[in-house]
């Protein structure tokens, strides 16, 4: 098979990964910057131009779209599906996991554990009734489109609260507030997860003083075993977000495993280290079994 990487970097940890494990599992890997792929639509069929030359006989592709290029990524992905390519990652699944309300949203819907979130209008003098919402300070206030903990504050009284909301609200910032889970200090836990089975954990400590525990603010992480309620809820909140790849980023709380955000493009580095588990590995024979399937589906067809 010809598998497709799509990266902006191939020097990342994942990208470099990824490449290795398809190479090592006797397939030809290439990577391929969506950002420089020209999109053709026509009544030919859509087709994909790569640095001049039209992109051919690809077999499948991993998608690792950065959250700054959702939008071209995503139509990227989606031309990819189109021309009949197997993509790891559904183009859809991508768009939905990126809207943080929408994600969380959804996973309310299935009666997933969350901590308590609340999100209004630019609503002047609302930012007391939004802050009651979620039981009082300290709270979280994040910003819809941060990522890897920026935009991410802790606000440890009301007053504070209040004038971070306002401070956002005035800049015409799209937020959420939730509720501060005290008992997690300063945790939380990534589970990975490829099609429909746990095959790593970790559990990700912040620094100290950090209420954050995002690697790249400077947290630690080491290998963690998966209580029965946190496996379910990694896998549920997976296969609500329609994601075959997926991480899973969640707290320990006293009411439970509470979902955090369930990430369409989770680093490998991290929870490869931690664990000691080829993930790569496992993406690769994921991609493998659902080729096959299909190649076999499309044979018994004809």
């Amino acid at each position: 098979m010809r598998i497709a990487i799509l990266s902006r970097n191939p020097n990342l940890y994942s990208t470099r990964r990824l490449y290795q494990a398809i190479e090592k599992a006797g397939h030809e890997a290439m990577v391929v910057d969506h950002s420089l792929c020209d999109l053709i639509i026509e009544q030919e069929g859509p087709s994909i131009f790569y640095k001049g030359n039209k992109l051919q006989n690809i077999d499948a592709i991993i998608p690792r779209i950065g959250a700054s290029v959702t939008f071209y990524g995503t139509a990227v992905v989606r031309q990819f599906e189109l021309m009949g390519i197997f993509s790891a990652v559904d183009s859809q699944a991508i768009v939905r996991s990126r809207d943080k309300l929408r994600s969380l949203q959804n996973l309310s819907r299935e009666g997933l554990g969350m901590p308590k979130t609340a999100f209004t209008n630019f609503s002047k003098g609302g930012e007391k009734h939004l802050i009651e919402r979620v039981g009082g300070a300290p709270l979280i206030i994040k910003l819809l489109e941060g990522t890897q903990g920026l935009g991410v504050v802790l606000a440890e009284t009301r007053k504070a609260g209040q004038s971070v909301i306002e401070a956002f609200h005035g800049l015409k910032a799209r937020i959420i507030v939730q509720e501060f889970i005290k008992e997690a200090k300063g945790a939380d836990i990534r589970a990975f997860v490829v099609n429909g089975k746990v095959v790593g954990a970790m559990k990700r400590q912040g620094e100290e003083g950090e209420f954050r525990s995002n690697l790249h603010r400077g947290g630690k992480a080491t290998l963690i075993k998966l209580s029965p309620s946190e496996r379910k809820a990694a896998l549920t909140a997976a296969k609500t977000m329609g994601l075959a790849i997926a991480g899973v980023d969640m707290l320990q709380s006293d009411r439970g495993p509470l979902i955090l955000e369930v990430n369409s493009s989770p680093g490998l580095e991290g929870i490869e280290k931690a664990t000691g588990v080829d993930v790569a590995d496992k993406i690769v024979d994921y991609i493998e079994r659902s080729v096959n399937k299909k190649i076999s589906k499309r044979k018994i067809k004809e």
